[in-house]
């Protein structure tokens, strides 16, 4: 199963930005594909604290829009959202640990410890800080 990070979602989301086109055909590849696919729930609530913030897009979205742009994700039969289980503790702290990340960085090793304990084999980013978990695999659709 592939696992998509926030950066992804604000891209296909926001028109502006340079990384659309891209961003919305892979996208749209994953949720009108057969195979599973997933968003972990923080970068569902990433993408919205970004995509509606105004200090980072003029003019922001509103949240009505970005809820039903979460929603249309949803309507993909093979995604799936990606929570917390009795295990993620224990695999945070083992990220955190041999990673030695503090800070700013837990909230990726969150995401990275979502994508182990529910098998995902490949996180889509353009955010290289995700290289620090090499027991998942990383890569960036936007380039070739």
């Amino acid at each position: 199963m592939i696992a998509v990070d926030t950066n992804l979602l604000v891209y296909a989301h926001r028109e502006d930005s340079p990384w659309h086109a891209v961003a919305l055909r892979t996208l749209t590849e994953l949720a009108e594909g057969p195979m599973p696919w997933a968003i972990p729930w923080p970068c569902v609530h990433e993408f919205l604290a970004i995509v509606t913030h105004p200090r980072i897009y003029r003019p922001p979205t509103p949240m009505v829009i970005a809820i039903r742009a979460v929603r249309a994700w949803m309507e993909s039969p093979t995604l799936r959202l990606l929570g917390e289980g009795p295990d993620h503790l224990d695999q945070l702290e083992k990220l955190v640990l041999v990673a030695k990340v503090e800070g700013p960085m837990v909230h990726d090793a969150r995401i990275a410890a979502l994508c182990l304990s529910h098998g995902v084999r490949q996180l889509w980013s353009a955010d290289r800080d995700f290289s620090r978990f090499p027991a998942l695999k990383l890569k960036n659709p936007l380039v070739k």
